[in-house]
């Protein structure tokens, strides 16, 4: 190591792959100076190896006016979600989730699935993919116009009857009606496994469970598979554990990760799968949304922190984080409540 006045320290480590905290232990016992320089080329070398672990490019999938508007006890006016999906796209998202063709019944905010459909302005270059949980769902999507639709299970079988009123297998059953209209049809089809770290309902999630799900839902043919903390319990540690066990089982590039923030985990377990090659994320504008079905599962991660740590990094997004404030200020106003992104809230105060 080269400190400053030019004076040549020379470290002999007895092992060679010594881990950084045990490096760090060595620094009481040099010089000041060599300690400091010692310093800085051990920050210098984590950056380096960090920053060579992160993809280049990251797709951001903006579920705000489908996954942050669904739980929403007072009815959006259809105007208000149309104009909510145009200013997404103006703020170049590449993927924004329209809404939701499902029940009235069991999700009334989505009753207006075919106004915003038709309502919405579309851009080139953009994908607005609707969620259809059965077959007649899928074929009024795509009378409505939908080009991509996502199909959704759960690694929990308590969730998966609670929430869709099946089991897990029942559900991959009726996803196989789903996969072979959409087949047919050459519609894409993206695939959302629910409480992949921890369910309300049973706590602690097997990881080889969501890979099992996982492997299911990609043999039918969906060409991504979102992996969602959907209470917001997962931290690095059993974000790296599940992660782990899906990849053996799906392609690294077939994988999302959507997390919510309700224990304030969610931006360090994006960052953790991003070391590990994950390069999708799912987020809401404003941190908007929670889960009909699992009481205490707060908002998604906002995507302004997202965008601005994924800036941070030097990671291209395509996104215009101003004209991305912007719009989560203006579904905020509409909402008549404060944005849950801290980036947002940090910006109002400069």
């Amino acid at each position: 190591v080269t400190c400053s006045r030019g004076h040549v320290v020379m470290l002999r480590l007895k092992r060679p792959k010594m881990a950084p905290l045990s490096a760090v232990m060595l620094l009481p016992r040099l010089p000041g100076v060599a300690a400091a320089a010692f310093q800085r080329a051990l920050a210098s070398t984590a950056s380096a190896a960090v920053a060579q672990s992160l993809p280049e490019q990251v797709k951001i999938v903006e579920v705000g006016p489908r996954d942050g508007l669904q739980n929403e006890k007072v009815i959006v006016p259809a105007d208000v979600k149309i104009q909510l999906i145009n200013l997404l796209s103006e703020a170049g998202l590449s993927v924004v989730e329209a809404t939701s063709f499902v029940s009235p019944k069991w999700v009334p905010q989505m009753a207006d699935q075919q106004q915003v459909m038709k309502g919405i302005r579309k851009y080139p270059n953009v994908s607005y993919p609707v969620l259809t949980p059965n077959l007649k769902g899928f074929e009024s999507a795509l009378k409505a116009g939908a080009t991509e639709v996502a199909i959704f299970g759960a690694a929990s079988e308590m969730f998966s009857k609670r929430n869709i009123n099946c089991s897990i297998d029942e559900s991959l059953q009726r996803f196989e009606e789903v996969m072979k209209a959409a087949k047919d049809a050459r519609i894409p089809v993206r695939g959302y496994v629910s409480c992949v770290v921890g369910c309300p309902y049973e706590g602690n999630v097997s990881p080889t469970k969501v890979a099992e799900v996982a492997k299911k839902l990609y043999s039918m043919g969906c060409y991504e598979i979102s992996l969602g903390d959907t209470i917001g319990v997962g931290t690095p540690g059993s974000m790296h554990k599940m992660l782990s066990a899906v990849i053996k089982e799906v392609p690294i590039s077939a994988l999302a990760v959507h997390c919510h923030d309700t224990y304030g985990q969610a931006l360090v377990n994006i960052f953790t799968a991003l070391q590990m090659g994950i390069s999708t994320v799912d987020s809401s504008v404003a941190g908007l949304g929670g889960c009909p079905y699992a009481s205490n599962a707060s908002g998604n991660v906002a995507t302004e922190d997202v965008v601005y740590m994924l800036n941070g990094l030097g990671i291209h997004t395509g996104v215009d984080l101003q004209k991305l404030m912007e719009a989560g200020a203006f579904i905020c106003k509409a909402l008549k409540r404060k944005t849950s992104s801290k980036v947002a809230q940090a910006f109002c105060k400069l």
